[in-house]
């Protein structure tokens, strides 16, 4: 028999969309809060032993998201298909990696100037948005024509990437900030740079041992800033967990919209005492700023 609807019918439904309706606004916002990620440097020692362990703890711990380090034709030992099964088996995702120029050591895979195209097709693999220069090593950094070089080869590869749908991001230590020659390196990469092409990954410890606010570098260039790493300092300069330490993350949070925060990381290069536990608290500090 085929229903038929009054208009008291009509009201109690009009009265529960409404309520549903009222609702939506603070769903969507709990939908919306950013994932927690980890840079998995942080955890190389573990990674090098035992990565299906580690990352089954990362998760474990509440991380949503990681972010690679050490390609070199594989993932800890995986294949790009592997490293994704593992990953979603855990409930984790990568949307960002670390790569390396390989100037250092030519004859390893994976690098800017050694099987960039590899690299690239396997970031796209494995769900990475993001391949990121994860840093220089003396001899590439001595004088601003190696900057001129490296900034060359950079662009050379985000083309590459931007092929595959991948973003290049660059990240920096402190050093890109001391003047050499009567210039800041930084300046000349953000400047002789696609802001398109070729985004930047912010390490916001590396930043304020610099003494460079990063909410000025947001203002500066705004939307350049997808990445962070959420990495604390202590009062002798030292890295701490997140939240334990002298750095305002709070203020910089609230300039992420100026940044265009997509990801996250947490990353400590160096720790005293147990590993997971540590990440476990700048875990739970990182998301008090979230809430």
């Amino acid at each position: 028999m085929k229903k038929v609807h009054t208009r008291r019918d009509f009201i109690k439904y009009s009265s529960v969309l409404g309520a549903g309706l009222m609702l939506m606004p603070s769903c969507m916002a709990a939908s919306a809060k950013m994932a927690t990620g980890i840079q998995l440097y942080t955890l190389r020692d573990q990674m090098a032993k035992d990565p299906s362990n580690t990352i089954e703890k990362v998760a474990s711990i509440g991380y949503k998201e990681v972010e690679s380090a050490g390609y070199n034709g594989q993932y800890y030992g995986f294949s790009a298909k592997e490293f994704k099964k593992m990953l979603n088996e855990n409930g984790l995702k990568t949307p960002s990696g670390h790569y390396l120029t390989g100037n250092h050591a030519p004859d390893q895979q994976g690098t800017l100037i050694n099987g960039w195209e590899q690299a690239v097709d396997d970031a796209a693999e494995v769900g990475q948005e993001y391949m990121v220069l994860a840093y220089l090593f003396d001899n590439e950094r001595e004088t601003l024509d190696d900057y001129k070089t490296l900034i060359a080869l950079i662009n050379k590869s985000a083309e590459a990437c931007k092929s595959r749908g991948v973003q290049f991001c660059y990240h920096n230590h402190a050093f890109e900030f001391e003047t050499i020659e009567g210039a800041v390196p930084y300046d000349l990469l953000l400047q002789e740079t696609d802001p398109d092409l070729v985004k930047m990954e912010l390490d916001l410890y590396w930043t304020a041992k610099a003494n460079v606010d990063p909410v000025e570098l947001f203002k500066e260039s705004p939307g350049r800033y997808p990445l962070w790493h959420v990495k604390d300092m202590d009062q002798a300069g030292e890295f701490a967990a997140v939240g334990t330490g002298t750095i305002d993350f709070q203020r910089i949070f609230d300039h992420k919209e100026d940044s265009g925060l997509k990801h996250f990381f947490v990353e400590q290069d160096q720790i005293k005492g147990d590993a997971y536990e540590t990440i476990s608290t700048s875990y739970k500090n990182v998301n008090k700023l979230l809430s």
